[in-house]
């Protein structure tokens, strides 16, 4: 198997269900200020081998995600230059998360004009659903032949063909048109359902929820104006709609309003969630948390994605003994301050792992003159940003590799190819 297909299914599986954030998103300049430092430090690196084995890839995917993710955290945490808010920012709350849960996506100077607002969830988003007929698996309802159909959306129209051939079997037919619409990348999801008498039957469902006014559908599915065209899909079924797609309804402080999926901001400042409907008259406030429980949130968000870096040089520890160089660079960033982070709450364990002291914290921070406390939590941040970005520039530098060559060392020169030895190490190794 290639390695790419090792190394994106396990990226895939792991963090690509993760949602991007603002802070995934850079200028022209910062870009090309990363793409410089990348060459700058590759000039001088000596030529290496990959060992090539299927941690290699693992190891390399966590390292740069998890320092992305301390990336963006320190980010989301420096939006302001007074250290006194940075940790201030505000945190959303809802009294019902069962039922809705919040984001707070706008700035602190907007935050000082907002009042808690209560939200009644009165309906789901939910998405299209065609489910197409039961047949019999083992038996063929269509002649051999080549077929099609349409599918329409609100905004496009395909075609699409497929072949019966002699040797299939209704099961094989349906595999392949649920495949064939899945792949197509319109926003469909297609999959072959079985039921208790060995029958199978082909189920469509949109990716988008909701609908405007006026629209009947999100997609339709119709004949051909041929015989052949009309036979396949008065066999198959599909056409036929069993869950029409709905706008999620709520109460905003009363007033009625509809949004085409569970998930939408409310003037730019609240990300809101929907989950489950509300019951009658018993709506869920939505504000924010006391600023002793948002900094407590914002340091513990801090502490985690610094828990989970160690975790993962612990984790490969056996298999990638480079990863003893990982924990080193990036544990020396609470080990430095050790001292002054517990003052404030941070604990930080024998094996380099951060424990918050919330009580601690609390006192240290709910003083008349926080700014001592605050300018050390500063200070962890800001070194703690410097090594998620040494790692997020090459994580190759802490996977098992053999040196090949050491460059000379009076006339060093730029390898263009080095700079993307990540991505590289995902491609076919026969390439």
């Amino acid at each position: 198997m290639a390695t790419i297909d090792t190394a994106y299914g396990y990226y895939l599986s792991t963090y690509a269900s993760k949602s991007a954030s603002r802070y995934d998103t850079h200028k022209k300049s910062e870009l090309r200020n990363i793409y410089n430092t990348i060459v700058k430090i590759n000039k001088e690196s000596p030529l290496y081998k990959i060992q090539n084995t299927g941690d290699v890839q693992r190891f390399a995917i966590d390292i740069k995600e998890n320092a992305r993710n301390i990336k963006n955290v320190v980010a989301s945490l420096s939006d302001d230059d007074d250290i006194t808010k940075a940790f201030q920012k505000k945190i959303a709350f809802s009294t019902q998360e069962d039922i809705v849960t919040a984001n707070y996506i706008g700035t602190s100077q907007q935050a000082e004009n907002i009042n808690s607002f209560e939200i009644e969830v009165q309906q789901l988003a939910q998405p299209q659903v065609n489910l197409g007929s039961f047949l019999a698996k083992d038996h063929l309802d269509l002649r051999p032949d080549t077929y099609a159909f349409d599918l329409s959306t609100n905004s496009a129209a395909y075609e699409f063909q497929f072949t019966v051939a002699p040797t299939d079997s209704n099961y094989d037919v349906q595999k392949k048109i649920a495949n064939l619409i899945t792949n197509s990348g319109i926003n469909l999801q297609a999959s072959v359902i079985e039921d208790s008498q060995n029958k199978s039957a082909i189920r469509i469902e949109s990716t988008n929820t909701g609908r405007n006014v006026g629209e009947e559908y999100l997609f339709n599915i119709t004949p051909q104006g041929n015989h052949n065209s009309m036979t396949a899909l008065n066999v198959l079924g599909i056409d036929h709609i069993v869950e029409p797609s709905q706008n999620a309804e709520f109460l905003l402080d009363d007033e009625k309003r509809s949004s085409f999926t569970n998930t939408f901001s409310i003037n730019n400042a609240f990300e809101l969630t929907l989950h489950s409907i509300s019951e009658e008259g018993n709506p869920a406030t939505i504000g924010f948390k006391a600023n002793v429980d948002a900094i407590a949130d914002n340091i513990q968000t801090l502490v985690d994605s610094y828990n989970d870096i160690i975790e993962t040089s612990d984790k490969y520890s056996e298999s990638q003994p480079q990863s003893a160089l990982l924990y080193h660079d990036m544990s020396s960033a609470a080990f430095t301050l050790q001292n002054d982070l517990e003052a404030v709450g941070l604990i930080v364990e024998s094996n380099g792992e951060i424990f918050v002291d919330k009580a601690l914290l609390a006192d240290a921070v709910d003083t008349e003159h926080p700014d001592e406390s605050f300018s050390v939590l500063n200070d962890f941040k800001n070194l703690l940003d410097k090594k998620a970005t040494t790692a997020s520039l090459d994580p190759m530098k802490y996977v098992d590799k053999i040196i090949v060559v050491y460059k000379n060392p009076n006339k060093t020169l730029v390898t263009p190819y080095i700079t993307s030895i990540y991505s590289g190490m995902m491609m076919d190794r026969y390439c």
